[in-house]
């Protein structure tokens, strides 16, 4: 018995350390195992790109672009097909407000990943949704979770879709902590070529995104007085927006 019950834990720790592993290699944002996830540029100018993902979400979106607007700086934001289906004014406003809009899925679901692992349907569906509301075909992909596992980019090159990483403006965001703390880190962690990643929904849900929103005029400022300038990912990256 004491024998079986050794074997059994072995056990359950090598799948664990598995379970870390693919976590390690196919999540983290950073990760070149299974192939090219720019997460930044490689250059010394101060020069950043800020992108929003999981929108649209009302109200905050809107918000988000009036602070956008007053800055008079673009950015790039990866947008949930089905979102997008919910609010499609808004979704129409970043693109014509010249900031850059990339596809984030249609459902953001984390099942999809089970169900249907080179996640062909939910590129598709979402890239024709997106056409149908704004005339435009994103070239840009940043996966759900940042999922970057072999078969997902292959189906990315497949279609002919520019895969999309960053760097977390805050490890926390999502659960909202003060503007203030989540423009520091996002400060802290800015160099040259960075990409920042915010939210500006949550999944395909939406939810509140006060702080966020609010962290950003801050943010902009501060990094303005460091000599940063800002960009959208596509043009950091020297790469297309829009297929086509």
């Amino acid at each position: 018995m004491r024998a079986l019950a050794a074997a059994a834990r072995a056990t359950a720790v090598g799948v664990s350390a598995l379970g870390v592993a693919a976590y390690w290699t196919g999540f983290r944002p950073r990760s070149q195992m299974f192939g090219s996830f720019p997460y930044a540029a490689e250059t010394e100018e101060r020069v950043v790109a800020l992108s929003f993902d999981d929108g649209p979400n009302e109200p905050y979106t809107s918000r988000l672009l009036d602070t956008l607007d007053h800055y008079d700086v673009k950015a790039t934001f990866f947008q949930v097909g089905r979102c997008a289906q919910r609010f499609p004014s808004t979704t129409r406003r970043v693109v014509e407000s010249g900031h850059v809009l990339g596809n984030h899925s249609y459902s953001h679901s984390f099942t999809r990943y089970l169900k249907q692992p080179r996640q062909e349907i939910e590129i598709i569906r979402s890239q024709e949704v997106f056409y149908s509301i704004t005339g435009l075909t994103p070239a840009l992909y940043r996966p759900p979770w940042l999922c970057h596992w072999p078969w997902v980019l292959s189906t990315l090159r497949h279609h002919g879709l520019q895969v999309v990483s960053g760097t977390f403006a805050h490890p926390l965001e999502i659960f909202q902590p003060a503007a203030d703390t989540l423009a520091d880190s996002a400060a802290r962690l800015t160099r040259p070529g960075t990409i920042l990643i915010f939210h500006d929904g949550l999944e395909a849900r939406g939810g509140p995104r006060d702080q966020s929103v609010a962290a950003i005029g801050p943010l902009i400022d501060r990094l303005a007085d460091r000599g940063y300038r800002f960009t959208t990912v596509d043009q950091l990256l020297g790469v297309r927006a829009y297929a086509g």
